[in-house]
């Protein structure tokens, strides 16, 4: 019989092509010695990273990462990057980023073996009172301290911006703040993230007016994807600091607008609050993990010493036998985040008001202690659990960043308003939404806030004071040079979504896109209950239940934007759990 020949498909071929050109693409920017030290990326893997070799920025904001790049490649450092991307999210992407809120910065200089941590942080005005957030009973009033006018703390971002580029950076403010200004006067396309987000806060906004006008059409018909958003008062404000740096905002037009809106609607920042208010350099927190060197925010964040505490207690585990989020790993780490809260909830507060004894929490010594109570077989009640290591017997919507140049500086900056468009309030005239994070106080010491964080005494409310926060930067060195820079948004579940992407690239081997995707867990104490994302395996969960655990699957947990530099080469992802996202190199 003769045999037929096969016709030349130009359809199967294209799919074969498509097949194979990626392989052929990976394998030929990626070096050899690159694979060899990191045996996760691996051409068949499910995901891959951005890949660059001079330097990286990844956003949540593609105008913002693409903005930071530009000065990256006209020779400016991380911390120009940062800076200008940190300005350019507060137009592009006003749900978490914004002049009216705060954060913190974490910067890396290999050149003079420096880290420093920059707290910009908002702080209570001087007129608050506890009092103020209880209602007729003397119970917390949860509107109160959420939202209205008197919700709001001293606003830091644009004092800790202007300071980490006078000290660190090389550019002018100016050029920091170009491309923000440009894309607030003339406007960019909306898209589908942004007008969902909006849509979710439409009713609280309606509140002010300022604000529907700004990001609602006129009748409050929401934009449509590709519509431009254009905030003229807003780009005044941002050419207002250009000229005048950050005295604009806190003690010239801008700090007049502010105080006087306040004092008309019955608000409580002052003229003295905003000139009084200072942005600080901080020492990190410092820790080691498997051999790496770990650097992160110290209080008034208690991001970074929760993760080292973690870190040290998962030490003496072998997770990397026991497998990436089996029902052994999710035992240890559980139980670890269980200990690691409790003491959130007594021991952390504003170092400037309280004595923090961060020494103590975040020594090995003290986790050893910690860690030898975890029964290997049974899930400990919270109830058991209690701060200082007796075991056994606390909108998240924030934004980060993270950077790293050409030289190896690397920055890891975590921002926000509280909760998604803050108050929802803008000051007049300004573009200015007002951030909503008194509730990030104990307004009575054991009584959850919007997280379902619990605080005590440490983190009572004072006039000046800064609240309590869970952003948590991080950078990560390997034999002395940036290896992992990474951070997260998402209220308390910030530090429990930093500690996993550490442990899925460190124990696990992942690559830093894996790492980014991997389903995730939390447990903060209180209540107790263990999260986790949709995705884990059914029988894992059965098992954990059996354990003991009350396992509550629900929505994605925090959005990481990080980097990986392994020798001269550099890898970036966004994550996947908030769409809009870039990680870009060059």
């Amino acid at each position: 019989m003769r045999r037929l020949k096969k016709k030349f498909s130009p359809i199967r071929f294209i799919q074969v092509l498509s097949l194979i050109f990626p392989m052929i693409l990976f394998l030929y920017v990626t070096p050899v010695s690159a694979v060899e030290a990191y045996p996760a990326f691996d051409p068949e893997a499910r995901f891959h990273p951005a890949f660059a070799r001079q330097g990286m920025v990844v956003s949540e904001s593609v105008y913002a990462t693409r903005a930071g790049l530009e000065v990256l490649k006209e020779g400016g450092n991380a911390v120009d990057a940062a800076v200008t991307a940190g300005f350019t999210m507060a137009v592009t992407y006003p749900r978490a980023g914004s002049l009216g809120g705060g954060g913190f910065m974490l910067i890396y200089l290999p050149g003079t073996n420096e880290a420093a941590a920059i707290d910009y942080r908002e702080k209570a005005p001087g007129a608050a009172r506890s009092s103020m957030y209880l209602n007729e009973k003397g119970e917390v009033d949860g509107e109160k301290s959420r939202h209205g006018m008197i919700a709001a703390g001293v606003p830091g971002t644009v004092a800790g911006l202007a300071l980490a580029l006078d000290k660190y950076g090389t550019i002018t403010l100016e050029r920091a703040l170009r491309p923000a200004i440009d894309l607030a006067e003339n406007g960019f396309p909306a898209d589908e993230e942004l007008i969902r987000s909006l849509s979710r806060v439409k009713e609280r906004m309606k509140a002010s007016p300022e604000s529907m006008k700004i990001f609602f059409k006129d009748g409050g018909e929401s934009y449509a994807a590709g519509e431009p958003l254009i905030q003229k008062d807003l780009g005044r404000t941002l050419r207002q600091i250009a000229e005048s740096g950050p005295d604009a905002f806190y003690e010239g037009a801008v700090a007049e607008k502010i105080t006087g809106f306040m004092k008309e609607e019955g608000g409580l920042i002052t003229k003295k609050d905003l000139a009084s208010y200072e942005a600080l350099v901080r020492k990190p927190v410092r820790g080691s993990y498997r051999g790496y060197d770990i650097y992160s925010m110290p209080p008034p964040s208690s991001g970074g010493v929760l993760l080292i505490e973690m870190l040290n207690m998962l030490e003496g585990f072998p997770l990397g036998t026991y497998g990436h989020n089996s029902t052994r790993t999710i035992h240890v780490m559980a139980e670890c985040m269980k200990l690691a809260y409790a003491d959130r909830s007594m021991y952390l507060g504003d170092p400037d008001f309280v004595d923090v004894p961060v020494s103590r929490l975040i020594s090995k010594d003290y986790a050893r202690g910690l860690s030898a109570g975890i029964d290997p077989e049974r899930a400990t009640p919270s109830d058991r659990i209690s701060p200082g290591g007796t075991a056994p017997r606390e909108g998240g919507n924030t934004t980060h960043f993270s950077v790293i140049d050409k030289w190896g500086n690397a920055v890891s900056n975590t921002y926000t308003l509280n909760f998604s468009y803050g108050s929802g309030i803008t000051v007049p005239g300004t573009g200015i939404l007002l951030n909503n994070e008194m509730d990030d106080f104990s307004i009575t010491p054991g009584v959850p806030n919007a997280y379902g964080l619990t605080g005590g005494e440490y983190n009572a409310l004072a006039p000046g004071k800064r609240m309590l926060s869970s952003m948590t930067p991080t950078i990560v060195l390997r034999d002395g040079k940036p290896f992992l820079i990474t951070g997260s948004v998402g209220g308390s579940l910030i530090i429990t979504t930093v500690l996993q992407v550490l442990t899925n690239v460190i124990d696990f081997g992942m690559n830093i896109a894996e790492a980014a995707y991997a389903v995730r867990v939390h447990h903060q104490w209180l209540p107790d209950e263990l999260r986790t994302e949709r995705g884990l395996n059914a029988d894992t969960i059965r098992l954990l239940s059996d354990m003991g655990y009350s396992v509550v699957t629900g929505d994605t947990m925090g959005s990481a934007q990080s980097i990986v530099k392994i020798g001269d080469y550099i890898y970036g992802t966004t994550d996947p759990r908030r769409p809009g996202g870039l990680a870009e190199g060059y």
